[in-house]
């Protein structure tokens, strides 16, 4: 084999090394951990973080999110795209607004709307000083577990929907226009043209999108700590508790193996029931 043949190989080498190391190495010992008991093999630790008192908690919070969040940015997320397609004048300034959240971390994001809805925060300040409550109110108590659900909620649409739209944004400058020109000629609608022509010709980018944000919704943690803590419990927050606080590294492990089953579910479902269809782009 010549040296021209070994090229690609040696390009892409760099790459498996670090997925290697820094990603299937500390899978394969983040699932043996998960199966590793005092006694050998088994699914103790399994059986202890079923057994964890916020384990169906946490189940209901993590979907709750992902149920809520995920179709939202969605929508948000691909009305955004098309607005966007109307704008001629200073179009690169609202697209540099718009993902302003892209550059904030998930903590800063979470303390950001802390200070806002907080019983000392802005809106309460706001409201008060309106008389609109007699009082600052507790939003985010575990006495108001739907404030608490909504601010959460809020503050992820904020962050991650940026993320989605700059997805879309890519999926829609792909889209060529004489398709929809050809669609208006034969009397098409603005919407009949949208669901007919751009949303299918969009599927592929929606797809991506929404495996990205469900992993990640899977996976959301410094939000919830910052505004939720431990009235809120979620997957990932769980994970660490049992890491740092209780150093149950078994159980830890445990609940990161199934994070990982879920989202990978999750992946498996989208690849099929958003697969492009015959006759559209792959």
């Amino acid at each position: 084999m010549g040296r021209h043949h070994l090229a690609p190989y040696l390009l892409i080498a760099p790459s498996l090394l670090f997925l290697l190391l820094l990603f299937f190495v500390p899978l394969i010992q983040t699932i043996a951990l998960a199966f590793q008991t005092g006694s050998g093999i088994g699914l103790g630790n399994f059986d202890q973080m079923v057994g964890d008192l916020d384990f169906l908690t946490a189940i209901k919070d993590t979907f709750g999110l992902v149920i809520v969040v995920v179709p939202l940015q969605l929508a948000l997320a691909l009305g955004m795209a098309m607005m966007l397609r109307k704008v001629r004048f200073g179009r690169d300034l609202v697209l540099w607004i718009w993902t302003i959240p892209l550059g904030i971390s998930d903590l800063a994001a979470g303390l950001a709307w802390l200070s806002i809805l907080t019983e000392r925060g802005y809106l309460n300040t706001v409201l008060f000083h309106l008389r609109l409550i007699p009082r600052p109110e507790s939003w985010l108590t575990y006495e108001t577990p739907t404030a608490l659900f909504l601010a959460i909620v809020i503050a992820e649409l904020w962050r991650a929907t940026a993320i989605v739209f700059v997805i879309l944004v890519a999926g829609v400058q792909l889209v060529p226009a004489e398709y929809e020109e050809a669609a208006s000629v034969f009397g098409a609608t603005s919407w009949q043209r949208f669901r007919r022509v751009t949303l299918p010709l969009l599927r592929p980018s929606i797809q991506t999108a929404l495996i990205l944000r469900t992993v990640l919704a899977f996976e959301i943690f410094a939000v919830v700590l910052a505004i939720g803590g431990t009235n809120f419990p979620v997957l990932i927050s769980q994970a660490f508790i049992w890491q740092n606080q209780n150093q149950v590294y078994g159980v830890a492990a445990a609940y990161a193996v199934l994070i990982m089953a879920i989202t990978l579910a999750a992946t498996l479902f989208y690849l099929l029931a958003l697969r492009p269809r015959a006759g559209e782009p792959a």
